[in-house]
């Protein structure tokens, strides 16, 4: 059965830092964070291929660092300079089809992790 686990979630003050991880049950060519806020659609964050190749959405540049231990199948998300719009669910997500797009906006996941929740104080 396919997990994907996500930790490191929590409290913040504007301007501080958070880390995000994601422990996968196995290998995953494609792995990427999503975020939700209440009442709006889930959007990607940060995609990475199994090559390290990376994309972001362009209010998390120069901000965010996404990564990833392939040899521990984890996933990382290290968020910095972080204001009150990065406040949302984040969502580990996957999927293994080599032929699919593995970057922001245009990635399809076939699985989702449970979320954890980011809230950055002003």
């Amino acid at each position: 059965q396919v997990q994907l686990v996500e930790s490191g979630g929590g409290l913040e003050q504007a301007g501080g830092s958070l880390r995000l991880s994601c422990a996968a049950s196995g290998f995953f060519y494609c792995l990427a964070w999503f975020r939700q806020v209440p009442g709006k659609e889930r959007k990607g964050v940060s995609v990475m291929d199994d090559a390290a190749t990376a994309t972001y959405l362009d209010s998390v540049k120069g901000r965010f660092t996404i990564s990833r231990d392939n040899t521990k199948n984890i996933l990382y998300l290290q968020m910095n300079s972080l204001e009150p719009e990065d406040t949302a669910m984040y969502y580990c997500a996957a999927h293994a089809r080599w032929d699919e797009p593995c970057r922001v906006g245009a990635m399809s996941p076939d699985y989702w992790g449970q979320g954890t929740q980011v809230t950055v104080s002003s």
